[in-house]
């Protein structure tokens, strides 16, 4: 198949919503002179097309088939997207994606529950804005970006996504693309983790399941950062791998036993199923089991357990990309490859500790 740069075929109808004055969704197309607030920012509306002038194609990944997971993931032509109230358009350069998203609900449906196949799936990336939707504010054309989309709108395995300016932050011209993008989902869920809902203390112990992941490795070195004692678990080929990434103990989950790690006060559970309800048994009086999975099979007997949803925020992201431009966090980066390579490189044939990151844009 071969993906041009063609004007989309369809053309507005009498039906279809109209631009606010001064603008229209046409002015971002190539060649087109947009209408200019004061600011000098591209004035667009929402989702709308003028007559004469169609949307433009891009690639993107899409996923029709729950049943078939990553498997299903197919390289198509997409119209690029128009933004809505709030949102702004962004070239992706670099995307991420967690595996766990084929069994979201959200991949699958709207808000509303209704079906919303073909999705693109991902919801991390970094870029650069192209243009700004009717009322946004905070975020300029082309200034780079970093941060994650709506769980339930189409996501950054794509050249364009739309996303809502507020779940974006501003990416420094010396932090590489590929880096951006590897940072949202697993630094924002290792930072709310630890310290919005796990109330992180100097001094205490901090048992982290699947220490040489991308979520595990941010964990430890933000647990280590603010005085934890860290314990990470994984498997054997994992050991070095967490070592490096600062835990100061290592449990082999197929060769050691987790229940001789003794008391902690914080778990950060990436793991669930056995390990996450054996884990309930080792917080001390006063600490808190931390999910990311679903809700624990098993509570502390004299502590909390907490689930919860990453949420996109623009200060913790600024906090996470600080720390990696002065060297207090690195990122862990398993494997990359370019859009066109995406099907073959998210259905790995061997086990990749790390983010898969997706580079769409040179």
């Amino acid at each position: 198949m071969r993906f041009g740069r063609r004007r989309h075929p369809r053309r507005a109808t009498s039906l279809a919503p109209q631009p606010p004055p001064g603008g229209g969704g046409w002015a971002r197309r190539r060649g087109l002179s947009p209408p200019l607030l004061g600011n000098g920012h591209v004035l667009l509306g929402p989702v709308q097309t003028r007559a004469g002038y169609g949307r433009y194609l891009m690639k993107a990944i899409v996923v029709t088939d729950q049943a078939a997971g990553t498997a299903g993931m197919t390289l198509v032509e997409r119209p690029e997207p128009e933004p809505a109230l709030n949102d702004v358009i962004v070239r992706i350069h670099a995307s991420g994606f967690v595996p766990t998203e084929m069994a979201w609900p959200s991949t699958w449906t709207d808000r509303l529950g209704r079906d919303r196949t073909p999705s693109i799936p991902g919801h991390e990336l970094a870029g650069v804005v192209t243009a700004l939707g009717y009322g946004t504010t905070g975020l300029s054309v082309s200034q780079r970006v970093f941060g994650l989309t709506d769980w339930t709108r189409d996501g950054t395995l794509a050249e364009y996504a739309a996303v809502e300016a507020r779940n974006l932050a501003p990416l420094p011209g010396d932090v590489d693309f590929t880096v951006g993008a590897s940072l949202p989902i697993s630094g924002l869920t290792a930072w709310q983790g630890l310290f919005e809902h796990g109330r992180l203390r100097t001094g205490q112990s901090v048992l982290v399941h699947g220490a040489a992941g991308a979520v595990g490795s941010m964990v430890t070195q933000l647990a280590r950062e603010f005085g934890a004692y860290v314990i990470g678990t994984g498997r054997a080929a994992d050991r070095a791998k967490a070592l490096d990434f600062g835990v100061q103990e290592f449990v082999d989950l197929e060769n050691d036993a987790l229940e001789a790690v003794g008391g902690v006060d914080l778990v950060f559970d990436v793991i669930g199923g056995d390990i996450g309800k054996r884990s309930a048994g080792l917080i001390r009086a006063g600490g808190t089991l931390v999910s990311v999975v679903g809700p624990p099979a098993a509570r502390p007997a004299d502590g909390l357990a907490i689930d919860f949803v990453v949420t996109p925020d623009r200060a913790q992201l600024g906090e996470i990309v600080g720390r990696v431009r002065d060297g207090r966090l690195r990122t862990n980066i398993g494997n990359v490859a370019d859009l066109d390579d995406a099907v073959n490189a998210l259905n790995p044939t061997e086990r990749i500790t790390g983010k898969t990151i997706i580079r769409t844009h040179s």
